[in-house]
């Protein structure tokens, strides 16, 4: 668990009492600080009892509290414990700045954050991948595996790799990341913001924290990921902020099995740029690429059978990230994919999937938003009006040739039919497996955390 003396004496209110907000009041408690704790399911608050104050912090007196450390659930936007703070002047924050804030009792390191609507997650377990194969000691947190503050100390010259999504860096405000990488901005979790402004604004504001002479990445494929460069070259004109590079790389991506698609391609850019930011040479981290196995539900090849390929990529809840997994399986000579999409719609087309309807060879549509999408479809593929998943996979399996693609790439949220997309993307991977004879492929990785954009 990471300690610090800065806590000591100090109280916080913790709202929300999941693995992130549990953590920090482990974490502050063992740092000598009170706290003041509150959940709306009783489990929690129970489990606390006797160990601090449970107390809602919308009905006590918050007069000298060092912050409200909130859950990145949490809506900013519309929750009243943001004006309640601000009554008192105080601070609504969460685990990563409490993190940021104990980097200086911590033994010496470097940090980085990296950022974007689609691809962080990959790019964040890339970039642990590499520095775990050079022999660098490197710990993987934030939107993905455990609460940071839960781990233990890294020793000298480690480096913590933290995904970070917009609700996490917006309860951040000393987080100055040695290197720091915004993939790409493209409208999504609009509902926690005013507008697409906002939300791109959030993404900045990681790297407005930076210090000079820290390194700024940016995808730069997107006017907004553009205009946020430009904002921090403006702010520190250290060439230290620039653009990945994914030319040096294009020849060479066919020798990574789990890094298909043009996505990957910028994934796996954007992970070497920050191996050579930390001092690595292509030397040392191109051969990893080759190893790295890929994470659950985000282009998993799950099984093949009869020359026919299944690959999950549930996490792809919306259309921008669908069109890279499309257009991963598009160069065969004829239409080869079985999409099967459908759930609970973020948009209300899939303009930015059009280019690759070429390469789709029939599309199976389930859930609250098959009935659009079938109608949206039709007039230029074949498309199969399923509901149900078990149904969906089934006729793709009938219909699909050998070198064809049966691929769960929904462009929805999975919440009309599964309580998140990892529960849809086993449920895919079950019913290959017994569709097919196949058993069940293990996952690599558990994600857990605050799932944002």
């Amino acid at each position: 668990m990471i300690v610090s003396p800065i806590f000591a004496g100090k109280r916080y209110a913790v709202l929300g009492l999941a693995r992130s907000g549990l953590t920090a009041v482990a974490t502050l408690l063992a740092s000598g600080a009170e706290i003041s704790a509150w959940d709306r399911e009783p489990q929690p608050r129970e489990a606390l009892d006797k160990r601090v104050t449970i107390a809602d912090p919308l009905t006590i007196d918050l007069t000298g509290y060092a912050g409200v450390v909130v859950s990145p659930g949490v809506p900013l936007n519309t929750h009243p414990i943001t004006e309640a703070a601000a009554r008192y002047g105080v601070p609504v924050i969460g685990d990563i700045e409490l993190f940021a804030q104990a980097r200086a009792a911590l033994p010496s390191h470097r940090v980085v954050g990296i950022t974007g609507t689609n691809g962080k997650s990959t790019t964040t377990a890339l970039v642990h991948h590499l520095l775990e194969q050079a022999g660098v000691p490197t710990k993987m947190a934030g939107n993905i595996g455990a609460p940071i503050l839960g781990e233990e100390p890294l020793p000298s010259g480690g480096v913590y790799v933290l995904e970070l999504s917009s609700y996490q860096i917006d309860l951040t405000r000393s987080l100055a990341c040695e290197v720091a990488l915004l993939l790409n901005i493209t409208p999504d979790h609009l509902d926690r913001y005013d507008d697409f402004e906002g939300y791109a604004f959030s993404k900045g504001r990681l790297f407005a924290m930076q210090e000079s002479g820290q390194v700024a990445l940016f995808g730069c494929d997107d006017p907004p990921t553009n205009a946020i460069k430009a904002a921090a070259v403006q702010r520190r004109p250290d060439g230290h902020a620039r653009c990945i590079d994914t030319d040096t790389l294009k020849d060479v991506q066919a020798n990574w099995p789990s890094l298909q698609g043009p996505h990957n391609l910028q994934n796996a850019a954007a992970a070497a740029g920050i191996a050579e930011a930390l001092g690595m040479t292509r030397a040392e981290w191109e051969p990893a690429l080759a190893t790295f196995r890929g994470l659950p539900h985000r282009m998993e090849r799950v099984g093949q059978k009869n020359g026919v390929l299944f690959v999950n990529d549930s996490k792809a809840t919306n259309p921008a990230s669908v069109a890279p997994a499309l257009a991963a399986f598009a160069g065969a000579d004829r239409p080869c994919i079985h999409w099967i999409l459908g759930g609970v719609p973020k948009g209300e087309d899939l303009g930015e999937c059009e280019e690759h309807f070429g390469a789709i060879a029939a599309a199976y549509t389930i859930g609250e938003a098959g009935p659009k999408f079938a109608a949206l479809l039709s007039p230029t593929m074949h498309v199969e009006r399923c509901e149900m998943m078990g149904e969906a996979v089934r006729r793709a399996i009938e219909a699909a040739k050998p070198g064809d693609v049966v691929l769960l790439s929904p462009a929805c949220a999975s919440f009309d039919q599964f309580r998140d997309y990892e529960k849809r993307g086993d449920h895919f991977r079950e019913m290959v497996a017994a569709m097919t004879g196949g058993s069940p492929k293990p996952t690599t990785h558990r994600i857990e955390g605050a799932s944002a954009a």
